[in-house]
This record gives structure tokens, sequence and C-alpha cells, in this order.
């Protein structure tokens, strides 16, 4: 008689009901030289000079010298790296200390810090608008909750309403600027130069538009300083919702 054999059980991987990196366990490295951190590092690194399009997990295991298989030990998916790389770049963004005395200045210089982030990362303020991307790093959370902090101490009953609107203002300028200075940097141009070549067009283009026609002829017997007319215009803007925000504010 044939002896029985026990039947054997698959093994079901654990579930993961948030689809987020931070929300299953860090797996431990297969090699000693390469970490989780190097990779978002090195994926930093190219998304910085090609842009979110170039990035992928076969071109960032050949710059790190391993295959893809390794890198999906440490992150399961790119959607995930991307989780990964945004945190990482939200350290560099300075919220100041919680101060009722001049809450504007603080906003404004937090406001300022984001918009410098997202201009030496390009690609930082159009991933944040992507849905599916989960906020949960250390971070951004610890980002969120200085500005918490910040708009709660200054006394606005819906805190999460004026920090909403200070940064849909900060993330849509933003991601319109660093759109504008990729296009500038794919020309070999400087700035002025490629407004300079821009320029005549643009007039030609505006003919008959009475307003425009005068903002563009303005603009180019001015000629201002591109960077100091995207710093004009950026804190233009911003003051109005932080105007705006006051009024809410003295109710």
């Amino acid at each position: 008689m044939a002896a029985r054999t026990k039947p054997t059980t698959k093994s079901t991987p654990e579930p993961n009901p948030i689809p987020s990196v931070w929300a299953r366990a860090r797996r431990a490295p297969d090699q000693p030289a390469l970490s989780r951190d190097a990779i978002v590092r090195e994926a930093i690194t190219m998304l910085d000079a090609d842009g979110i399009e170039a990035l992928s997990m076969r071109k960032l295991g050949a710059r790190l010298g391993a295959g893809a298989t390794s890198l999906y030990r440490h992150v399961a998916t790119k959607d995930e790296l991307m989780e990964l790389a945004v945190d990482e770049v939200a350290a560099e963004i300075h919220v100041p200390a919680a101060d009722t005395a001049d809450w504007r200045a603080a906003v404004t210089e937090a406001a300022g810090s984001f918009r410098a982030t997202a201009l030496r990362h390009p690609w930082l303020s159009s991933v944040l608008g992507q849905a599916g991307l989960a906020y949960l790093g250390p971070n951004l959370m610890s980002f969120s909750e200085r500005l918490a902090a910040l708009f709660t101490a200054v006394g606005f009953p819906e805190p999460s309403g004026a920090i909403d609107a200070v940064l849909s203002y900060t993330i849509g300028m933003s991601t319109t600027e660093a759109a504008w200075l990729t296009t500038v940097a794919r020309s070999g141009e400087s700035e002025a130069e490629f407004i300079a070549r821009l320029m005549p067009a643009a007039q030609q283009a505006a003919a008959g538009h009475t307003h425009l026609a005068g903002s563009y002829a303005e603009s180019a017997a001015t000629a201002t300083d591109p960077v100091v007319l995207r710093d004009g215009k950026f804190t233009y803007g911003l003051e109005v919702v932080l105007d705006g925000l006051s009024l809410r504010l003295a109710r």
C-alpha cells in the first residue's frame, strides 16, 4: 500500500491593505553595498537630471551596479520609489516654529522654502499632485505637523483649510515655474537669452490685444532680471492668499 503524502500548502504573502511603501515592513539588504537609502539617493539624482520619464528600475540598477531584482528587494515598484524620493526631499523644506506675533512672515518663509525645494527638484510638484501618492513618510508627516502647529497657534478655527489654500497656491506656482525652467534648460540658453529670443514672437502674437501688447512692451523695455521677476510674481500671489486668510482670521 502506497504511503500517503501530506498535502502541501502554499504560503500566501502578507496582505498590504494600504498601497504605500510606509505600510509594509522594511526588508533586510541582500548585499552590503546596496541599501534603500542609496537607491533613493541615486534615484533623486536621476530625477533631478532627466525627469520622471527617464527613471526606470533597470536604469537605476545599472547605475548602482545591481540588477533590477536586487532593487525590488528594497522597493517593490516605481511608485514606491517615488514615494521614498518625495519624502527624502521633503526634509529640505523648512517650516519656522509657530509664531503668533508675525504668522504671515512664518508662512511666507515656509512657502518660500517649499518653492525653493521644488525648483531644485523640478519633478516634485507634479508628483505631489498625482492620485495614489500616500503622504505617510516621516518627513512629509513632520512638514504637515509643523504647518498645523503654526496655523493652530495663530488661531485659525480650521487650520487644515488655511494650509490647503497656501499649499495649493505654492504647489501650483512651483509646478508652472519648474516646467518653465525645464523648457529653458533644454534650450541650452540662459533664461534671459531664451526670453529675448521669445519676446519678438510674443509681441507679434499679442498685436491687436491691447492689454497684452502693453504688458509685453513694458517687459521688453524694462528688461527685468527673470529671477527677480519670478520672485516678485510668487510673492505677490502669496500676499493675496495671506490677505484673504487674514480677513477670515479677523472674523
